[in-house]
């Protein structure tokens, strides 16, 4: 065991690991989303990354997000408040902790210098299309390496950050749904799929620096609003995937008259069998309805989901192609499955 490696199973290992050690070394090189950023205040909140309990709170608007435990004798911090001040104030010894999670209260001792070992170990951050970034291995020298999500900048484009959601289940598992083209007729069949048209076109996939991309092209394309607008006679719905690994993909739907969404798919892994699942939109139509009813619908689509990426098994996605059958529609995900084996993933099972 080389000095690095010791480090990091004795310091940034979390204590119950659901992921192998390889793999989570992997994996948590990436960014991931971990809260949306209209949610987090001055009062510490509470969440988890790739096994890690995480704290999150706001001091002089810079976002801290830190292991959620107090270096004094591990208790939560999420369990204290903020004193409106100076920090968040840990609810077992008053410890204080503002910026950049530092220690700046010690009640017990007032006048004795705080030693570094009392801050908090904090993780980069960004905040993205709405949401709050982070990444528990990041090399500081490099720039976060957040996915790309097209048209979000673009004035004429309405940005929708939809409600978080949480499935049991693989963030592997959640991601090769989305960019499964074959199950929209089955699984989607009383929002956009069209079970009178299940057949699945031939596409192609092309591997990327930071995963793939595929084009898929349907003359299938039933939306429950605006399809005055949309409804035209032999047009081709084009679908654009963007696959970023390990478990963020971008796809955006052309519509008719130049019309387009854009929904980024970030399933965030909070354990190996848990996910958060994030999902940022932005389109250049419909921009004058409720966003509840978009987010409503957005909601609807993956609870259509959840049955299906609750109950597959094996929970963990086989990357070992010849474990399970595949017919040409699955280019998507069978190409999803070589890639994460090229990057070094095992079969990403529970440890």
């Amino acid at each position: 065991m080389n000095s690095r490696t010791e480090y990091l199973f004795h310091s940034e290992f979390p204590v119950h690991m659901t992921f192998s050690q390889q793999d989570w070394l992997l994996l948590a090189q990436y960014w991931y989303p971990i809260a949306l950023a209209r949610d987090i205040s001055e009062q510490p909140q509470t969440t988890m990354l790739l096994d890690m309990p995480l704290v999150i709170y706001k001091f002089n608007h810079e976002i801290i997000v830190a292991k959620d435990a107090c270096p004094h004798r591990g208790v939560p911090l999420s369990l204290g408040t903020h004193d409106g001040q100076q920090g968040v104030v840990c609810r077992y010894h008053g410890l204080r902790f503002g910026e950049k999670g530092k220690c700046n209260r010690i009640p017990a001792h007032p006048n004795h210098k705080i030693s570094d070992r009392f801050h908090l170990r904090t993780y980069p951050t960004i905040e993205r299309y709405g949401l709050i970034w982070c990444c528990l291995l990041a090399d500081e020298q490099d720039s976060p390496n957040i996915p790309d999500m097209p048209y979000w900048d673009q004035a004429e484009y309405q940005q929708l950050v939809c409600p978080w959601i949480d499935l049991k289940c693989f963030a592997g598992r959640q991601l090769e749904g989305f960019i499964d083209v074959a199950h929209f007729a089955w699984v989607h069949a009383d929002t956009f799929g069209d079970p009178e048209h299940p057949e699945v076109a031939d596409y192609t996939t092309k591997e990327t620096h930071y995963g793939f991309s595929a084009d898929y092209l349907s003359h299938v394309g039933r939306y429950p609003i605006g399809l005055d607008q949309f409804g035209q006679e032999g047009f081709q719905w084009l679908r654009h995937f963007e696959v970023h690994l390990p478990f963020t993909a971008t796809l955006t739907i052309h519509f008719p008259n130049d019309y387009k969404q854009v929904i980024m798919n970030a399933a965030s892994p909070m354990t190996a069998r848990s996910t958060r699942l994030f999902a940022p939109i932005c389109r250049n139509y419909d921009k004058d309805l409720p966003i509840e009813e978009a987010y409503g619908y957005n909601l609807k689509i993956f609870e259509e989901d959840r049955l299906i990426v609750e109950t597959q098994k094996p929970e963990y996605l086989p990357l070992d192609l010849s474990m399970e059958a595949h017919f040409p529609a699955d280019r998507s995900s069978s190409m999803y499955r070589k890639l994460l084996r090229k990057a070094g993933f095992s079969q990403i099972l529970a440890a």
